[in-house]
């Protein structure tokens, strides 16, 4: 329990930092309607392509038995590849619903 209190105590900033991200970006996003919530969610999809550049850089940096930072890697390129991707898979059929029907 000491070393619990312990860490908090040097993390405290952080702890912080976090607790104000998480009360401002639930102001935010319930500020936001309906009607534009889809079209920003997959743009912010598609920003997770620094997601990708990271985990790359991690993977690459990983020490030779370091055997969990590259399945962790691995992991984020996978998932943050998915979450571009189908990114882009939503906007597309966004933009189809303006198109003119032949």
């Amino acid at each position: 329990m000491n070393q619990i209190l312990e860490w908090i105590s040097l993390h405290q900033e952080m702890i912080y930092v976090v607790v104000l991200m998480i009360f401002v970006g639930i102001e935010i996003i319930g500020k936001v309607p309906s009607v534009l919530h889809t079209p920003l969610m997959s743009g912010a999809n598609a920003i997770h392509g620094v997601v990708i550049i990271g985990a790359i850089i991690v993977m690459g940096k990983a020490e030779e038995g370091n055997i969990a930072a590259l399945i962790l890697g691995f992991l984020a390129v996978v998932l943050g590849t998915l979450n571009v991707v189908g990114g882009f898979v939503v906007t597309d059929r966004m933009l189809e619903m303006f198109k003119k029907k032949k």
